[in-house]
């Protein structure tokens, strides 16, 4: 068990041994934070993860099961004694073309409200003492919400998961209402992201490729860049930042 000195932030990142989620953890201990991984399956990467990163942890729970969020946020307690950033970014997805409306069933909505909407209310309600204890040192806490564009267009990989990502950033807003100032609250909304998973997805690869103004996809460590910026931004709070690579102007 690693126990951080008193003036060391800790980061709690969810989903956060590959893609986007690693990039946010690499870059936030880049900055001198202390990162608390997160991951539902991967124990093996988000080990060997921990051991690069230095004072880093890693926590393996599924985030479907609600009680789960309470014992990650304890045990980011017992391993590091504080919470002063959480990133979720854990999400879950489901490939539906929108007008296959019985394909998107109650069983699909209810797994990907689960761990895209329910998950991060539970974490942010059972993280919210510790992220007060830390602001109470002389700057905010903050939460930063990982949603998609999709969210804000209609767009997606399928309409229950850009509905739980529109609901994601609305609850943004409204927990940055009752959460400051000593909590900030912001939510990153990336379009197509250069990943593993998203490699075989020619229709949107070629999407981004002629016609957002970038004529590309972003990399994990851009989006990465993004929400470290938002971290430092002590005024910032209740923002939904699109990083789409200006797609949503076309």
């Amino acid at each position: 068990m690693y126990v951080n000195p008193p003036a060391h932030r800790v980061a709690l990142v969810t989903g956060s041994t590959s893609g986007v989620g690693a990039a946010i953890a690499r870059r936030l201990a880049r900055d001198g934070v202390t990162v608390a991984l997160h991951s539902r399956a991967s124990v093996k990467e988000g080990t060997a993860l921990a051991e690069e990163l230095g004072r880093a942890s890693y926590t393996q729970a599924d985030l479907s099961e609600a009680t789960n969020a309470r014992w990650l946020i304890e045990e980011v307690r017992t391993k590091h004694g504080r919470l002063d950033i959480l990133v979720n970014n854990a999400a879950v997805n489901e490939i539906i073309p929108h007008g296959a409306l019985k394909s998107a069933t109650a069983e699909v909505w209810r797994r990907l409200y689960e761990v895209n909407v329910v998950a991060p209310w539970l974490l942010i309600a059972e993280a919210e003492g510790m992220l007060r204890e830390s602001a109470q040192e002389g700057r905010s806490s903050c939460v930063v919400n990982v949603s998609s564009h999709a969210g804000v267009r209609p767009k997606g990989a399928s309409i229950p998961y850009a509905v739980s990502k529109a609901a994601l950033n609305h609850m943004t807003k409204l927990l940055a209402a009752v959460l400051a100032p000593a909590i900030r609250v912001n939510a990153v909304a990336p379009g197509l992201v250069d990943t593993p998973m998203t490699a075989a997805w020619t229709e949107a690869q070629e999407l981004w490729r002629t016609r957002a103004p970038m004529r590309r996809a972003a990399k994990p460590d851009e989006i990465a860049d993004i929400v470290a910026m938002v971290m430092a931004s002590e005024y910032l709070t209740g923002e939904i930042i699109v990083a789409d690579g200006g797609l949503n102007l076309t």
